[in-house]
């Protein structure tokens, strides 16, 4: 699933291949990704505009024209692409926006379960984004105290919840747990302050490294490298991993470290 770092890679896709860029045509191949935009109006509100630098909060990416706003949220498989007007045209190509004679950027999604949105105008961005707590990239260590120590929950179902901390997913939330030594399923309410402190200093230098790769690595140093071996073990200690369920989603654990 795209989290934080992947959405943040489809940014610099967006800007590297339109921005400063009049949007020529839009093709919509398949209505399912279209959520309070019909195919007309998309064409009509984006056609004869021009991207300009887009922005990202949390996992959705904001296309900016100068006037209405693109909104893109990836789901579990969608992505972000630039090509040519001429390449051959993918099963999973739902969206595409030619910007030039020789550019063309592709939204693509196997399973669409997110898709595009349109805003008109700033309060309809905030709209759209209303239940997104702060970004975690851009948040203070403040803030992020504050926001786990007014949940009740684990820290791993807050860590993922988007209305807590706008980004991180299961592989950010696993990753950064068990630098920082914490238990998913302790309570975040119940974190002391250094706990706090020290998962803030984790999900940010876990984060920019993210970020740099453009997705969640599966280094061998990382625990996200060994989530999936058949047997996997600890990292840091050699210690058989564990694999439990957090809020429905899978987590994966070191019982030593963490």
């Amino acid at each position: 699933m795209p989290e934080l770092p992947d959405v943040e890679g489809f940014r610099k896709v967006l800007e590297s291949c339109a921005k400063g860029r009049v949007i020529r045509r839009v093709d919509v191949r398949d209505t399912g990704v279209l959520h309070g935009v019909t195919t007309r109006r998309l064409r009509d509100a984006l056609e004869g505009r021009r991207f300009t630098r887009p922005e990202r909060h949390g996992k959705w990416l904001l296309a900016r024209t100068g006037g209405p706003t693109l909104l893109l949220h990836f789901g579990m498989t969608g992505r972000l692409v630039c090509g040519r007007p001429d390449d051959p045209v993918e099963a999973h190509d739902r969206v595409l926006f030619t910007v030039a004679r020789d550019r063309q950027l592709r939204y693509r999604d196997q399973r669409k379960l997110q898709g595009l949105w349109l805003a008109d105008d700033e309060s309809e961005v905030a709209r759209l984004l209303g239940r997104q707590g702060p970004d975690a990239l851009a948040v203070n260590r403040e803030e992020f105290e504050a926001a786990l120590s007014a949940r009740r929950g684990s820290v791993k179902t807050a860590l993922i919840d988007q209305s807590v901390l706008a980004g991180l997913g299961n592989l950010l939330a696993d990753e950064i747990l068990w630098r920082a030594g914490v238990r998913p399923t302790n309570r975040a309410s119940d974190l002391t302050e250094a706990d706090r402190r020290r998962l803030y200093t984790h999900m940010r230098r876990t984060l920019r490294s993210a970020v740099t790769a453009g997705c969640v690595p599966p280094r061998d140093s990382w625990l996200t490298g060994h989530r999936d071996d058949p047997a996997p073990v600890c990292p840091r200690c050699g210690d058989p991993l564990r694999r439990s369920r957090t809020a429905g989603r899978a987590t994966v654990w070191c019982p030593r470290c963490q």
